[in-house]
């Protein structure tokens, strides 16, 4: 008799073999390579993972683009810009235009290179030499050039900010040659030359007569050029009310510390900032970073700007879809999961885990379906006991405070299997190296369980949310299968596509593909 071990029959029909291995080495699927691409620069901050170094996260994303056309090189740049909220991956990718794929550059860089981090990143990244070349060359050095003198006198001094480069660097390899005289003088003094003080912008000048006589209004510059200054409270409350919402949400600790908050009224104007839609929006802010902020100053903080954190997470979150049918969402909580979803950075590691933004986006999704069945796994499915009327940061940090054991991607499928459960649409959120179930042979085992759920649901739909930049899957793609990459709420727009049948057969790569370049 063959042994039913290694001849084990699947309902179904055929299963593709796993022709991969992932990064613990059991069996996976790999990525295309324009998913492979858009896996990486969705999900990818070129630092250290669980499981990968930055060094081979750059190499991998080099090599993807030697794969690949400029176009969909230069797509992918302005979707993870623009619609996943990353920084250094658009920038890299813009850079390796510079060197294969010319034309799409002028384009990409006026859509990805969109303030003075930004700028200072791409120099950064072409003069380290990575992308084939230490030189800016004409096409960037005019992009550059044209970004300094159009810039304004706010978006310049929130250049001034950071090093390496320094915008007195970038100032210097470019040499831009401004129309204007108060660009003229702002230059002069960023790179120490001499200047007319009344030729300066106004902000400029109330800086510099501000650093001399702090009994002076405070400028509306950014905080850190005046964090090494002696502040009475009375001047951090100024900096606290003229502070960008991204600014606000980063410093609310040390606004706390210096006594901002023992006035109400300025409580008040701060509640309403926090929780304004279209400063939300604006942002551009990832809806971990509210949870990250509102776990970074707990008990910190007087309870009108706490409620007005979980208020700004809420419609941070407005793009979380409501579906018909039954939902099963299966957040992973294994050990990997407690990196930390930007990757390691020394002294600037964030506190936020993997495990804090799948916990995040399941509680997200009950929120909105709050008939959904939540399977947090490890090892196994973990029972955890959730209240649909609570908040999703109550519920968020109940699933975040499980944590520990292995992966096992294909725990929760044989648990909707055992249960005979019913469902429209499964929701992994995971970094998908599982190694718990390995086969040496034919299909993962959550491809499998997912054969067996189909069965008894014919027409339901399985996503893997993917917040870490691996090249492999558990569940290959195909019609009734979506891997998508990212952690901003773009994330849930494509489930909910997804889920009404809207996505292209190429899914998440199709909605790349539909970027517009302008000019073509």
């Amino acid at each position: 008799m063959a042994n039913l071990l290694l001849f084990k029959s699947y309902p179904g029909k055929q299963l593709p073999p796993a022709n991969a291995c992932n990064e613990p080495g059991a069996a996976a699927y790999s990525f295309s390579a324009k998913h492979r691409l858009a896996q990486y620069a969705a999900t990818g901050c070129l630092n250290t993972t669980f499981y990968a170094n930055a060094e081979v996260q750059l190499q991998t994303l080099l090599e993807a683009c030697q794969a690949l056309e400029p176009r969909f090189i230069a797509k992918t740049a302005i979707y993870c810009r623009e619609h996943g909220y990353m920084k250094d991956t658009p920038a890299l990718l813009t850079a390796v235009l510079t060197m294969s794929g010319q034309e799409y550059v002028p384009q990409v860089f006026k859509r990805v290179i969109g303030n003075g981090k930004m700028l200072r990143n791409f120099v950064q990244i072409m003069r380290s030499g990575v992308v084939g070349r230490k030189s800016l060359g004409t096409k960037p050095k005019k992009l550059i050039q044209n970004w300094l003198n159009t810039a304004s006198e706010t978006e310049l001094l929130n250049a001034y900010i950071g090093t390496q480069p320094s915008l007195a660097d970038v100032i210097k390899m470019v040499h831009p040659k401004p129309l204007e005289t108060w660009r003229e003088a702002f230059f002069a003094w960023v790179i120490g030359k001499p200047y007319t003080f009344a030729d300066l912008p106004p902000i400029t000048q109330a800086y510099l007569q501000y650093r001399f006589a702090h009994t002076l209004p405070v400028p509306a510059v950014p905080f850190q050029m005046l964090t090494m200054l002696p502040l009475t409270r009375e001047q951090w409350t100024a900096i606290a009310l003229n502070a960008s919402w991204q600014m606000l949400r980063m410093n609310l600790n040390t606004f706390a510390r210096h006594g901002v908050f023992t006035d109400s009224q300025v409580v008040n104007i701060l509640a309403d900032k926090l929780r304004d839609k279209s400063a939300i929006a604006n942002a551009r802010v990832f809806p971990y970073q509210l949870l990250a902020a509102y776990k970074a100053s707990a008990g910190n903080l007087p309870g009108k700007l706490s409620d007005a954190l979980q208020d700004a997470l809420e419609i941070a979150l407005s793009n979380v879809p409501e579906i018909t049918g039954c939902v099963v969402v299966c957040p992973d909580v294994s050990g990997s999961m407690a990196s930390p979803v930007t990757g390691g950075r020394k002294s600037a590691t964030t506190a936020v885990r993997c495990i804090d933004v799948a916990a995040l986006v399941a509680a997200a999704l009950l929120r909105k379906n709050p008939d959904s069945v939540v399977l947090p796994f490890e090892s196994d499915v973990v029972n955890v006991n959730l209240n649909t009327r609570d908040t999703v940061m109550t519920n968020a940090q109940k699933l975040a405070a499980i944590g520990g054991g292995g992966t096992n991607c294909s725990a929760p499928q044989n648990w909707l299997n055992r249960h005979q459960t019913a469902a429209d649409l499964v929701v992994f959120i995971s970094d998908n190296q599982s190694w718990q179930d390995a086969k040496r042979n034919g299909a993962t085992e959550m491809m499998q369980a997912w054969a067996t759920f189909k069965q008894r649901n014919p027409k339901a739909k399985l996503v893997c949310v993917d917040i870490q930049p691996y090249v492999t899957t558990q569940a290959a793609e195909q019609a009734d299968i979506l891997n998508v990459g990212g952690f901003s709420d773009t994330v849930f727009k494509i489930i909910a596509a997804f889920a009404v049948g809207q996505l292209q057969p190429e899914h998440w790569v199709g909605i790349i593909e539909e970027t517009v370049l302008s000019g073509n």
